[in-house]
């Protein structure tokens, strides 16, 4: 499973929805749009574009931080920070994404309800610059663990994606390999390789 995570200020050449639609073309999985910064209104319409591409497609749309948006436009998901997720607890009809950094934190969030989480970071990444990356030995100790779907993200590429799976994740989100890339369509393919 490839995720795509939206990080609209890293679009070089192209425009946003261009992307987006090479992206799955090239065969991404999921898109969780995360533009927390946009007003309801327009992560909306960010929002109504990607159903648009995506529509007859097996693609999913999860929609991070923003719950109401999620529902209203009928996404597939929700994805939201460890921290929100224990005070919020979410229980809508459709997955919920927590975003964890540590072994306890994938634990509590399978107990309380999670639908798969995204573990972070793996390998360095300019957007955690100065943090050591975790390695895919955190992985394997989540796997052991839980039995939720994880979700690698941190630095990935077609190098290291095979490290990865081949360590028990169930898929791999990438952001700025795909959303600065300048040929979006075959940096998804690169990725969907192994």
């Amino acid at each position: 499973m490839l995720y795509l995570i939206t990080n609209r200020k890293l679009v070089k050449n192209k425009n946003f929805f261009s992307v987006i639609e090479d992206a799955v073309q090239g065969g991404v999985n999921v898109i969780i749009l995360r533009e927390k910064d946009l007003s309801y209104e327009d992560l909306m319409k960010y929002a109504l574009g990607i159903k648009k591409i995506i529509r007859g497609t097996k693609v999913s749309l999860i929609i991070n931080s923003n719950l109401e948006v999620a529902k209203d436009v009928e996404a597939d998901g929700y994805h939201i920070g460890f921290q929100r997720f224990i005070n919020e607890k979410p229980s809508e009809n459709m997955l919920i994404g927590v975003s964890v950094h540590n072994l306890e934190e994938a634990i509590l969030s399978e107990k309380y309800g999670a639908s798969y989480i995204i573990a972070s970071h793996i390998y360095a990444t300019d957007c955690k610059k100065g943090l050591k990356p975790k390695g895919v030995k955190f992985i394997e100790d989540i796997k052991e663990k839980i039995n939720i779907p994880v979700i690698a993200l941190g630095g990935i590429k077609p190098e290291n994606i095979k490290e990865v799976l081949d360590n028990g994740a169930d898929g791999a989100a990438v952001m700025s390999y795909i959303m600065a890339a300048d040929n979006p369509y075959k940096a998804a393919v690169k990725l969907k390789k192994y």
